[in-house]
């Protein structure tokens, strides 16, 4: 329980009227969620305005309002207006679980693709050095190892601040998260104070949600560049990839000790030697004076690249080297990452998250290094999201694979169809060996059923998601299980 007047000054309190004694239990922005005293923030959204739902949020039993703009007419309960109700809303969602990122080390993860991965390595090392880590991801979110639900990549400021309470509560050390441009953009992680920001890369990605990529970039550089501030009083530092230029801005500007990492001769942990075979990866890192072999399951260049991560993460938490070696060699790979569906065919089935360019260029160059055969791509585009890289998705496609099976991924409120016309162009600039399967489980089929004994599907997009969108439906689909079927039908 919290009082008004306790929050009044932190959230930047324009006016106000009612009593400030008003006690609420919990906050929300969503006024289908409210319960009777809690208290409703009222934020402007991209699709809808919350100032819309006052009334409804009332009726449901809102003991109070945080507003940007005064209600129109008397609504019978206390209200305090703001400038930002975004940052109200993270102010508040910290104040009333007693600021949980100031109790835990918190290290956060951002980058178009490998978030994800490295998230888990990091998690993978420190649990094996013996430390009590949580984690909070797009794929799962797990306090001290057991499951908790996730529905985005970074939560909504309560949702957050509540999930780092309970890792709080339940003793650990460290919470070790993924963070999106959304998170970011959106002021989601405005009042979690973290200690260690790791940059994996940036490559054309939301553009439906940023204005430029520019905008992109300089939303994901925000979790550097704010990284000195706070009231802790650890170590505090980034690690950034220098082969990615973008990495060499953060690094420059960022007023934190940086690690880089990369291929590059002028990074701080460097790859001497690689070889990607179908059974993982070898490598050497340069580190310090210190050389680290390494044999690891994970496959692709792309993975080297979050093995360096996780490595300067864990290295620069004071965690042992052959520790670090330990866990990197017994990690397995993330569901839905380059991930293996085997039925005891004589060809590769690989199903993987990538659903931009870079991402789809990154497995199918893998594929290609570790593929004696064919490679076949069943990919799509979702639906109300960045059009512009629909035609590079076809290109990435089509420039690394022999056929490509053109499907729907997540269309949404849009039409396959003009999804599909709209990856197209990019596809028949480079080739004619492709064919438009618009049912996603006829064109796994399809791929499955043209595959001969050498060759490898990849089918991209949606990786560890269960399910797709068509219109309001969410249906239950996945990609790993279609696979599996489609292998079992082959043998009848």
């Amino acid at each position: 329980m919290a009082v008004l007047k306790g929050i009044k000054e932190i959230i930047g309190t324009i006016e106000w009227q009612g009593n400030l004694d008003t006690v609420f239990k919990e906050v929300k922005c969503d006024s289908r969620k409210v319960e009777k005293g809690d208290l409703f923030v009222a934020i402007k959204g991209y699709k809808s305005d919350g100032h819309d739902y006052i009334n409804e949020a009332v009726k449901k039993g809102a003991a109070a309002l945080v507003v940007e703009r005064k209600p129109l007419s008397e609504v019978g309960v206390p209200w305090l207006r703001v400038k930002d109700g975004r940052l109200a809303l993270s102010r508040i969602s910290a104040h009333i679980n007693d600021y949980p990122s100031q109790k835990l080390r918190v290290i956060g993860v951002t980058g178009t693709n490998g978030k994800t991965t490295t998230t888990n390595l990091i998690e993978n090392i420190l649990h094996h050095a013996g430390k009590r880590v949580s984690l909070m991801g797009t794929v799962e979110n797990r306090i001290l190892g057991k499951p908790v639900e996730t529905k985005l990549t970074t939560p909504d400021s309560p949702e957050l601040q509540g999930l780092l309470a309970e890792m709080a509560e339940a003793g650990s050390e460290y919470a070790v998260m993924e963070v999106s441009s959304h998170a970011l953009k959106l002021k989601r992680v405005a009042d979690c104070e973290f200690d260690v920001a790791v940059f994996t890369n940036i490559t054309q990605d939301h553009l439906d949600f940023h204005p430029t990529f520019d905008d992109y970039f300089n939303t994901k550089a925000e979790l550097f560049y704010g990284l000195h501030s706070g009231k802790k009083q650890g170590k505090k530092f980034g690690v950034v990839n220098l082969d990615d230029p973008h990495g060499k801005i953060i690094a420059e500007k960022a007023k934190v000790p940086i690690i880089t990492y990369g291929f590059s001769e002028k990074a701080d942990a460097r790859v001497e030697e690689v070889d990607i075979g179908p059974r993982g990866t070898h490598l050497k890192i340069a580190y310090g004076g210190t050389k680290l072999e390494l044999l690891v399951r994970l496959m692709g260049r792309f993975n080297v690249y979050n093995i360096l991560a996780a490595f300067c993460t864990a290295a620069n938490e004071d965690v042992d080297i052959e520790l670090i070696k330990e866990a990197l060699e017994k990690a397995k790979g993330v569901p839905g990452r380059f991930e293996s569906v085997e039925e005891g065919q004589d060809f590769s089935v690989i199903v993987d998250y990538a659903h931009t360019p870079d991402g789809l260029i990154n497995i199918l160059q893998t594929a290609r290094e570790i593929t004696p055969g064919r490679i076949i791509t069943v990919f799509g585009c979702g639906g109300d999201r960045d059009r512009t890289k629909r035609p590079l998705m076809g290109e990435a496609a089509a420039l690394y694979s022999d056929f490509c099976i053109i499907t729907s991924d997540n269309p949404r409120s849009e039409s396959p169809g003009a999804i599909i016309e709209d990856i197209l162009p990019g596809v028949r600039e480079i080739t004619d060996r492709y064919k438009v399967i618009e049912n996603r489980r006829e064109a796994i089929n399809e791929a499955v059923r043209m595959a001969q004994k050498g060759d490898m599907v990849v089918i991209a997009g949606k990786g560890h998601e269960t399910y797709q969108i068509i219109g309001d439906k969410v249906l239950h689909f996945d990609d790993r299980e279609e696979a599996r079927k489609a292998l079992r039908r082959l043998k009848k």
